[in-house]
């Protein structure tokens, strides 16, 4: 089987490189360089001419609070692009993975979001994604649906890497207390992914969340990113959300229930401390 992966140099698209090496599959690497996935008929052009059986989109402006003045753009790749692709997948009866986010609730709850809760979007990068995933659904594809939430990784721009940048060379910093969730390692994530390539289990078609196991804020997240990677010296301080205003809204709750996908595919979901000490290993 051929596998196309859009958003190959991100975070998740190059965590999917290292887990997917063993395969018995080929697992076709794009970024923007390679394929551009806003016009759809480079899309169905490299599709066909590659003979692509299912494709993994990990492409995404993620640039939360930068979307708030770019919708355009963010609603060209979380949207329109989505749209296309899972038109293509249509077309050539492959089955789209499309990643998608826990932006796409109002972060109102107090239990963890199940798959079929009602979407709330409160930022313009929520708002797109929200329309990618009501694409996927439309176009009539093949799909599975992954949300996932903070995720990090030993690549590219994060919160994991952001602190420790912080904490070492400075006193003291301040972290959000009040928002709360459950940090996710894509080599975790992309593991899954392969998981359910591997174990034929592609067909299993519908939305799912996926992040580890647990439940910490923003500010929790951090002492232990300290304390894992020796940086204690730096004092950290409790805030909240109104001491630290942003463009976009950030979801005050975006803990999500991972039992669907658990259930339905039989995967093991390591707790986020664990995972957290594997990638800082590999700093």
């Amino acid at each position: 089987m051929k596998i196309l992966v859009t958003g190959g140099n991100g975070q998740l698209g190059s965590a999917l490189r290292l887990a997917s090496a063993e395969s018995s599959h080929r697992y076709i690497f794009t970024d923007i360089e390679e394929l551009d996935i806003t016009p759809k008929s480079a899309i169905r052009a490299f599709v066909a001419e590659n003979g692509i059986d299912a494709v993994v989109n990990c492409a995404a402006y993620t640039a939360v609070d930068a979307a708030e003045e770019n919708e355009e753009l963010a609603d060209m790749i979380n949207h329109k692009a989505v749209a296309a692709l899972a038109e293509v997948c249509k077309e050539h009866n492959a089955t789209l993975i499309h990643i998608s986010t826990d932006y796409i609730f109002d972060g109102n709850a107090s239990t963890p979001y199940k798959e079929e809760d009602m979407p709330a979007p409160q930022s313009v990068y929520g708002r797109t994604k929200l329309l990618g995933e009501q694409a996927v659904a439309a176009s009539g594809c093949r799909a599975i649906i992954l949300r996932t939430a903070w995720l990090y990784s030993e690549f590219g721009r994060n919160f994991v890497k952001t602190m420790r940048g912080l904490m070492s060379s400075r006193p003291e910093i301040k972290v959000v207390a009040d928002q709360v969730g459950t940090p996710t390692y894509a080599g975790d994530l992309a593991k899954a992914i392969v998981e359910i390539v591997e174990s034929g289990q592609l067909s299993k078609y519908g939305t799912y969340h996926y992040s580890n196991e647990g439940v910490c804020s923003w500010y929790d997240f951090a002492v232990e990113i300290a304390k894992q990677s020796a940086l204690c010296d730096c004092k950290i301080a409790p805030c909240t959300t109104d001491d630290y205003p942003t463009k976009a809204v950030r979801p005050r709750y975006s803990v999500l229930d991972k039992s669907k996908i658990v259930a339905t595919f039989g995967i093991t979901i390591p707790e986020w401390q664990k995972s957290l000490a594997e990638c800082i290993k590999k700093f």
